[in-house]
């Protein structure tokens, strides 16, 4: 498996930083692969010696999904696993649940470590957590911290600053979607008749007074509006709703139901079972909408859904970035089908926006080139290290003030992207095919992508040696490249993506030439590597355009 460009610069700086300070904390949001980051990261400091690593995750589901990833990342690394049911050190990288690391009978189990990995990382400052690094620290006062996350400013506002003393790296939102790996947000605030008396609700130590919240927006009237606000403008759309309490939720569920509109209810006071059902329904396209209290804000994701509705305000961006960044993946049509996703619609019926004024933790939206060790400033007030862009100190949540200029945070809709060039950073070489810029090809030893121009949209395609050929992208340009590169890092490696390099200008050979319509015989100015994509081309075209006309049919039917 190979690294997008962006992640290989974010081990790389992550590496740096651990190896100046000893410890470092990445940022990084949903679907700028954390888990393959990490995983990059940790195979790096364990590679060429007998060091031993611990990867830390909350829950049993990310300690499973992190060691099947970290095996595609690093298949020469043994792993082994301690939670619940099993409690082995034996592998080079062992996996554990926090809560069950925790507890003192297993904590004097852990064994002298060389590396501590934390996902999810705001999570460090949890008291179950820091027994867990003093614990480590003591076994091995020279042993590597290391986390990740996509929001570290935590709710209770205790910050990180006593685990990490710098931030090695921080992904924003607005590189994903500029590159092409999350979909863009289309942002309405709506007043229905209630942001002045939200205005008056009083803060509490972790967030706005929910109670309050819920006098304002648990009324008819105002979940009338918001039910017909939403068909206006998302009526078609798989929709997840936050509310401000259980009352509130079970309300608006209630309402939506009344309208005819499938919806599940999904809270922390459900059983497991009944919670799970819930979102299987909605999984499955039984339900439209589902309607949540404080449950879906981390750790859940269902690429299809293209619409998040706020029907509660939060003191904290990061909190408003879980909820919006529920919506934001992009959906894989080998996985979904029946779904064509360009844009996710954000609906805010409360004050999040107006008070955040961007989506971003930290916005940089120019495109710029990313190349080296991070530039980076001191926090004022924790003086933590951390990137020099950064409009939030991640360790504390500290605020910077706008430059004199005026430069003032973006609204969630009004994204002003320079778009970034995938094509320039990927490390495959991608071929426009007839010179028109509707068909590209890259090719590595055993796999090839493409991405093809109909009707008015992108479909991207990959295959590989003894598998059939795939479609794997749909919707916009940059999404369809980012998903055909994606195919590529998966199925390639180093040594393939160097072949594109090597062949840039050597001739074809006769053997290609053979295989080669008659007409780009005389083309002297051809490589080989061009040839190879053609050849690709070529040999898989029917099936290519199988599956592109196959799926451009499919979204002129859901368009009629």
């Amino acid at each position: 498996m190979l690294l997008r460009p962006r992640q290989k610069l974010f081990v790389d700086r992550s590496i740096s930083a651990l190896r100046f300070h000893g410890n470092t904390i990445g940022v990084a949001p949903t679907g700028a692969g954390k888990t393959i980051m990490l995983s990059g990261v940790a195979g790096e400091i364990l590679k060429d010696s007998d060091a031993k690593a611990c990867m830390l995750a909350h829950r049993d589901e990310l300690t499973a999904q992190n060691r099947a990833k970290f095996a595609r990342v690093n298949p020469e690394i043994s792993t082994s696993v301690v939670d619940a049911k099993e409690k082995s050190w034996s592998g080079r990288a062992t996996f554990a649940m926090a809560p069950t690391l925790a507890r003192e009978t297993n904590l004097g189990q852990i064994p002298a470590l060389d590396l501590l990995v934390i996902d999810e990382a705001h999570h460090a400052a949890a008291d179950s957590y820091r027994r867990i690094i003093d614990r480590v620290r003591e076994r091995n006062p020279k042993a590597f911290i290391y986390g990740v996350t996509a929001t570290p400013n935590r709710g209770d506002r205790k910050g990180l600053r006593p685990v990490f003393s710098n931030v090695a790296d921080q992904i924003r939102i607005g590189e994903l979607i500029a590159s092409g790996h999350l979909v863009p947000p289309r942002t309405f605030v709506i007043d229905v008749g209630v942001q002045s008396d939200l205005g008056k609700v009083r803060k509490t130590a972790d967030d706005f007074d929910m109670t309050e919240v819920a006098k304002v927006m648990n009324r008819t009237p105002v979940t009338e509006a918001v039910i017909q606000h939403w068909r206006d403008r998302a009526g078609d759309r798989q929709t997840v709703v936050f509310c401000a309490d259980v009352a509130h939720a079970t309300a608006v569920a209630q309402a939506f139901r009344q309208a005819d509109v499938p919806t599940v209810l999904v809270t922390g006071e459900m059983p497991d079972a009944a919670r799970k059902a819930a979102l299987a329904d909605f999984a499955d396209g039984r339900a439209r909408v589902v309607v949540n209290v404080a449950v879906l804000t981390e750790g859940w994701d269902h690429p299809p859904t293209s619409c998040v509705v706020l029907l509660r305000p939060s003191s904290y961006r990061s909190t408003m970035v879980q909820m919006v960044g529920r919506g934001l993946r992009t959906a894989n049509p080998q996985e979904h089908p029946d779904i064509l996703k360009t844009d996710c619609i954000v609906l805010d019926f409360g004050t999040s926006t107006l008070l955040h004024g961007s989506l971003e933790q930290d916005v940089d939206l120019d495109g710029r080139e990313l190349s080296g060790d991070a530039p980076t400033k001191t926090c004022p007030s924790c003086e933590a290290i951390i990137p020099l862009s950064s409009r939030e100190c991640p360790l504390c949540g500290h605020a910077f003030a706008c430059d004199d200029g005026g430069d003032e945070p973006q609204p969630l809709g009004d994204f002003v992207m320079s778009e970034i060039d995938l094509l320039k950073r990927s490390s495959f070489k991608w071929c426009d095919l007839f010179g028109d810029d509707a068909a590209l090809v890259a090719t590595g030893f055993t796999a090839w992508a493409g991405v093809f121009f109909l009707n008015g949209r992108w479909y991207a395609v990959g295959g590989r040696q003894g598998q059939p050929t795939t479609l794997v992208g749909a919707g916009e340009r940059m999404v369809c490249l980012a998903a055909a590169d994606d195919w590529l890092n998966e199925h390639e490696s180093d040594e393939s993506a160097h072949k594109t390099r090597r062949w840039l200008s050597q001739p074809p050979t006769d053997r290609q030439l053979a295989l080669l319509p008659a007409e780009y015989r005389q083309d002297f100015g051809l490589t080989r590597y061009q040839a190879s994509a053609l050849i690709a081309f070529q040999f898989n075209k029917a099936a290519i355009r199988r599956l592109v006309f196959g799926a451009d049919r499919n979204a002129l039917a859901r368009a009629a």
